[in-house]
């Protein structure tokens, strides 16, 4: 590297570094989990994801099952589950009565409010809970949508969760249907929305070091 291209690149992180937050809206399999990984790890900022559910369900005083059934996944792997130890264990204390459930105002109400909060205390990346819709109104963090075509997608995600590719087609489906529904029905926006990003990358185009990069 030379003195010229070190240079650009202490400049390129000074700008990123005046930033509070960036957030990173991704289709599944589309490496947008792993590149915001990378990038929180190269500027060394906080890394928020599934920490959020937590901080929910540590804001609203019920356990972390529970608010992740409110989460992206709402008829996903989570909501199953409780639906089965149900089913199997009708007598255990795992779920809770219906009405000990948070509502999905009062769920989205405290995901909005730590997204904000995160987002405020500064140097975060924070993947999905549509931190792009929640802090759209705030200038200084840069909204990341990451995508790429679908038969990339499958083969990213038969690579890195050792599945066939049927399988691959079916979790694709299955977690662009519930992360598209969560946004329509609680922001009434729609993911693929280029309005909504400041950056859009495809890492057809680009493998995930060079996103990060970007």
């Amino acid at each position: 590297m030379s003195i010229q291209e070190g240079q650009v690149m202490n400049e390129d992180i000074d700008a990123i570094n005046r930033m509070r937050a960036i957030t990173i809206s991704r289709e599944y399999g589309s490496g947008g989990g792993e590149i915001a990984a990378r990038l929180a790890k190269r500027l060394a900022w906080h890394l928020i994801d599934h920490a959020i559910v937590e901080g929910v369900a540590s804001e609203m005083g019920t356990s972390t099952l529970e608010a992740e059934a409110h989460d992206e996944y709402t008829e996903g792997i989570v909501s199953r589950v409780l639906n089965g130890l149900q089913y199997l264990y009708p007598a255990s204390t795992v779920c809770a009565p219906p009405e000990a459930f948070l509502s999905d105002e009062d769920y989205r109400s405290a995901v909005s409010k730590i997204v904000r909060a995160a987002a405020v205390s500064g140097h975060v990346v924070i993947v999905g809970r549509a931190s792009q819709v929640i802090l759209a109104e705030l200038r200084d963090v840069l909204r990341v949508r990451i995508i790429a075509p679908f038969e990339k997608r499958v083969a990213y995600v038969m690579q890195r969760e050792g599945v066939d590719q049927r399988t691959a087609e079916s979790r694709i489906h299955m977690k662009d249907h519930d992360r598209a529904r969560y946004l329509q029905m609680e922001y009434h926006q729609k993911p693929e929305d280029v309005h909504l990003y400041d950056i859009v990358l495809n890492t057809s185009l680009l493998d995930l070091e060079s996103a990060v990069e970007v």
